[in-house]
């Protein structure tokens, strides 16, 4: 399996992600900069990225609790998600997301 990642400075990357991994863990460890503070426990908003629009109908919808942590961001969009929370699956094969800029190593969060 495949997910395509759009760096900050807009060059896609192809990483190959694993059945049960959060798409943060795979954009960590294939060491792209992605701020991930919590590690995945949907309690910050520093693994946000952009979903592109062909995908979002495929994820399931985001938790409450996922919600509130993305309104603590200022660039929040209509496609935003926290990448802790989408585990990949098959169905999730060529994922195509973008980092956000909050999401930056060195971006501050208000």
């Amino acid at each position: 399996m495949h997910i395509y990642v759009t760096d900050h400075n807009g060059k896609e990357h192809e990483l190959e992600a694993l059945e049960g991994w959060r798409v943060m863990e795979v954009i960590r460890d294939w060491g792209l900069p992605i701020k991930a503070e919590c590690g995945g426990a949907c309690a910050c908003a520093t693994c946000h990225v952009f979903v592109d629009p062909e995908w979002q109908s495929k994820l399931h919808p985001a938790t409450d609790e996922e919600e509130d942590m993305l309104d603590t961001v200022p660039d929040v969009e209509d496609n935003s998600r926290l990448s802790c929370q989408i585990l990949m699956s098959e169905e999730l094969d060529g994922l195509k997301v973008s980092l956000a800029p909050s999401a930056k190593p060195d971006a501050e969060v208000a």
